[in-house]
């Protein structure tokens, strides 16, 4: 099976056409996950320190990110149409294997936990209903939008951009973080620890923050009709109104 955009994103960085490039791409993206996982170990034996760290790998994860926008200029005026491998390279390959490993360590943070037996049926059910719909909504979300959009690879050459048709976007502006927000739930009910529970609540926030001051501001530079679009469609929680399309997305795809 043919991915979708994949094609678009080798033909832009050429070391993934082979096996060799793949494995250095590959590589770099574990090595920042193991430290950033040693770091979460370690750190996590002092407890006072578990929800901190996890803070700070987020905030420096979305930092790394962000200069995938905000160093293009740069980049462009240095590398020209090899601007986007290096942008690739150096921030987005990095800051997404922090923020990767951050959401993993939201099932295994220590802390204080909530043992109550009524708290703890609730939990469970809720931790494993928010995966059953943060996972497939994450996935099928990807698909569609395709790997050259995943990969940002029209913030760099938007005369290339289509415009995504897919139902899940008229009731979602970004279903992939929106997959991402539910896989962070379920894991810290499962985890039923403190300091998982109070991250995920702040992570709506900070994926908010983000898409507002970045992601958004770059399409609404290049998007004409974007400003419109957001006003109507929310970001990461369906409207009622709109959640048998949410559902039949899910299910179907389509």
């Amino acid at each position: 099976m043919q991915l979708k955009g994949l094609d678009e994103l080798n033909r832009r960085i050429p070391e993934l056409n082979s096996t060799g490039g793949k494995v250095k791409f590959a590589l770099r993206f574990l090595a920042v996950a193991a430290i950033v996982t040693t770091y979460f170990i370690l750190t996590d034996q002092i407890p006072t320190w578990t929800l901190d760290s996890q803070i700070v790998i987020v905030a420096i994860g979305f930092l790394f990110i962000s200069r995938f926008f905000t160093q293009k200029k740069i980049l462009l005026e240095k590398y020209g149409d090899e601007a986007y491998r290096h942008a690739i390279w150096c921030y987005a390959v990095p800051g997404l294997a922090m923020l990767i490993s951050a959401v993993a360590h939201i099932g295994y943070m220590n802390g204080p936990a909530f043992t109550q037996p009524t708290l703890t049926t609730i939990f469970s059910v809720l931790g494993w209903f928010c995966l059953a719909i943060g996972i497939p909504l994450w996935i099928r979300s990807a698909l569609a939008f395709g790997f050259d959009n995943l990969s940002m690879l029209y913030v760099y050459f938007p005369q290339e951009g289509l415009i995504v048709r897919s139902s899940i976007y008229n009731v979602l502006r970004h279903p992939v973080y929106a997959g991402i927000l539910r896989v962070g739930f379920g894991l810290a009910f499962l985890n039923m620890g403190i300091y998982a529970i109070t991250f995920s609540f702040l992570m709506p926030l900070g994926f908010f923050g983000w898409v507002r001051l970045v992601e958004e501001k770059e399409l609404l530079e290049r998007i004409p009709n974007y400003a419109e679009y957001r006003k109507h469609v929310p970001a990461f929680w369906p409207r009622l109104s709109n959640l048998g399309v949410f559902f039949k997305f899910l299910l179907t795809g389509g």
